[in-house]
């Protein structure tokens, strides 16, 4: 459908996993849904949780899958073959441990850099171009092994920062959505200032 996209946000269900470092994906999606007023439902047939909304001209679903992390793609693919949307208009937005904390990058395409959750869509979907936003959580100095730290909630000092990334990363989004990949990445590619920074003089 040529007006139809599909923002996938990654990340594992349950309790156990809510508001983890992991789980930006889901936070990011959950924040544009509260935006824009709209409810989530779990659709068994897609294995994902799927909230829709009409943005001007164009119709949008968000996508959580429910697969867990490993297996993304599942979902993923189940929903771009319903609603047949062309991998550009996929965009999906996963958590980065290799950026810092507060970056945002996203591009139109590239390599899974080893993230388990992207190498499953690009199995399912076919292909390594779609957009990617990455949202950096930080990795912990000198670890190697980083599965405590992706897995652990956001710390007291880093819930501000984290809450200003989840509303720009949303804006971000929604630039994507509605004037192309080009003016969201120029637009919002970088550090997000941290609450601290704000009013001060550029």
């Amino acid at each position: 459908m040529e007006n139809l996209y599909l923002i996938v946000g990654l990340g594992n269900p349950g309790s156990d996993y809510a508001r983890t470092r992991h789980n930006a994906g889901f936070l990011v999606l959950e924040r544009l849904a509260e935006q824009w007023r709209i409810s989530w439902s779990y659709e068994k047939k897609f294995q994902a949780r799927l909230a829709r909304a009409d943005r001007g001209e164009k119709r949008v679903v968000l996508c959580e899958p429910q697969t867990y992390m490993n297996s993304s793609g599942e979902a993923v693919g189940a929903v771009r073959d319903f609603y047949r949307v062309p991998p550009p208009q996929v965009l999906v937005v996963v958590d980065d441990a290799d950026l810092p904390l507060g970056q945002l990058r996203l591009r139109p395409g590239g390599s899974s850099g080893g993230h388990h959750g992207l190498e499953s869509i690009e199995q399912h979907l076919g292909t390594r171009d779609y957009p990617r936003l990455r949202v950096g959580i930080g990795r912990q100095d000198g670890q190697r092994q980083i599965t405590g730290h992706v897995l652990g909630r956001f710390g007291s000092t880093e819930i501000e920062l984290i809450d200003k990334v989840l509303t720009v990363a949303a804006a971000q989004a929604e630039t994507w959505l509605e004037a192309g990949i080009q003016k969201a990445m120029n637009q919002f590619n970088g550090v997000v200032a941290g609450p601290e920074n704000e009013g001060k003089d550029k």
